[in-house]
């Protein structure tokens, strides 16, 4: 217990993805291939990092859709924002200044994993 409770607190205390790889490559030299939970905290640990640096405070997505809260001043492409909403207002809406959001409707876990990467991508700078 005290193991996965000192790994579980270096996952989330990761600073980039160098390190998360480090981690995950210790883990499987001390215990075998991951098994799918263990390889479905990385991939989340992967998304915090990701929204992080993005100045996303918040990612919220379940089966019928969600939001993304921003912090004051994020660092993403506000023009990508702006045409996601053009091009799929239906889907995509400003919910006040700093929350975006998503009507997509996203039934499986692995939908909600790979839209969410697929909105940081789309919302990374240049």
């Amino acid at each position: 217990m005290h193991t996965r409770l000192t790994l579980y607190k270096r996952i989330s205390s990761a600073r980039d993805s160098g390190e998360l790889r480090e981690l995950q490559v210790e883990m499987i030299d001390r215990f075998g291939l991951l098994p799918d939970a263990a390889k479905h905290l990385f991939a989340v640990a992967e998304l915090k990092l990701q929204c992080n640096a993005l100045g996303i405070r918040k990612l919220e997505l379940g089966e019928n859709g969600g939001r993304i809260v921003f912090e004051a001043k994020p660092s993403i492409d506000p023009m990508a924002v702006i045409q996601m909403i053009q091009k799929q207002p239906k889907l995509y809406t400003m919910d006040g200044p700093d929350k975006l959001r998503i009507k997509v409707p996203l039934p499986l876990p692995e939908d909600r994993f790979n839209a969410a990467k697929a909105l940081l991508t789309t919302l990374t700078p240049g």
